[in-house]
């Protein structure tokens, strides 16, 4: 244990900046190598779900209901077949064909979803995609987001690119009906936009990195940081997105995309352990997402 901490510690600090990334990651590969691809490219979303069907099923209907005209998407969601939710879920999008849409669904055993490095390392490493965007299961692709996607990535060899705005929802709690909607069944669901607002974006964050794909086939996702691509018996906090950044030595290139809308929550269905436990986790989440959006309006405002 304390060993696992030091090393989650040391790479905290070196994703900082502090220690040369080549140290760790030699092989990227520089720019003049990288394919500049044009005409109808392909975009492979990597997400992975567990215990969270009623946000993914969100994700899942905005590519049904918006489907891209202009290029291909491959949908991977990683997930466990134990959450039974989840599999229900996915069997049900597995009989809806969509046009210019493959699913790809990835079971993997919990523990190895409890580290979602492990998930997007093993998809980027395999991916055939022109781009690889990696998300979480509550971010959505509305209206010509993926489209206009595919125009802004016409001939770029960015190693790491994001969205410099998405439209989020404030904390919602439990019993919020957006949360609530899949209880008769798994069906194709749409969402109110009016409850969400705009947030300015500004470095490539963990459910909003989109990756070249030559790069992700060469580096994988954290591939060499060992305690990253170890499995977990309890969901393991996602700073390797930090890690990413610094081993692609970029925080990222911002895109105005239109679309990209992202349901938040208070709880954590992820977590494990006692109401207590849980319930100071929930009030930690308040204070700290009320902390960032004040940051944030301050930096606009300024």
């Amino acid at each position: 244990m304390m060993w696992t901490s030091l090393q989650l510690a040391f790479f905290r600090f070196a994703a900082g900046g502090k220690i040369p990334p080549t140290w760790f990651e030699p092989d990227l590969p520089p720019n003049p190598e990288r394919a500049s691809k044009t005409g109808r490219l392909s975009l492979e979303v990597v997400s992975h779900c567990w215990n969270y069907s009623h946000f993914l099923v969100y994700q899942l209907s905005s590519l049904v209901l918006f489907p891209p005209h202009q290029l291909h998407v491959t949908m991977t969601v990683f997930y466990s077949p134990e959450d039974t939710k989840t599999q229900e879920l996915l069997d049900f999008f597995n009989t809806i064909e969509t046009p210019n849409v493959t699913w790809n669904w990835q079971p993997v055993a919990k523990q190895a979803l409890f580290r979602r490095s492990i998930g997007r390392n093993r998809a980027a490493l395999a991916t055939k995609a022109d781009w690889v965007w990696f998300t979480d299961c509550d971010l959505m692709f509305r209206e010509s987001c993926l489209d206009q996607l595919s125009d802004h990535l016409q001939g770029r060899r960015d190693a790491l690119l994001f969205p410099d705005e998405e439209r989020t929802t404030d904390l919602l709690a439990e019993d919020n009906p957006m949360l609530n909607a899949t209880q008769e069944g798994p069906s194709v669901l749409d969402i109110d936009t009016s409850s969400f607002s705009s947030r300015q974006i500004t470095k490539a964050t963990g459910p909003l990195q989109i990756a070249h794909g030559d790069v992700c086939r060469a580096v994988g996702y954290c591939r060499n940081i060992g305690i990253y691509q170890q499995p977990v018996d309890n969901f393991a906090k996602c700073h390797e997105d930090r890690a990413f950044r610094w081993l692609l030595q970029s925080q990222g290139t911002p895109l105005t995309l239109p679309g990209v809308y992202r349901i938040r929550h208070i709880a954590k269905g992820r977590y494990s352990g006692n109401d207590t436990h849980n319930k100071i986790r929930e009030r930690l989440r308040i204070w700290q997402s009320r902390r960032r959006d004040r940051k944030e309006n301050e930096g606009v405002s300024s």
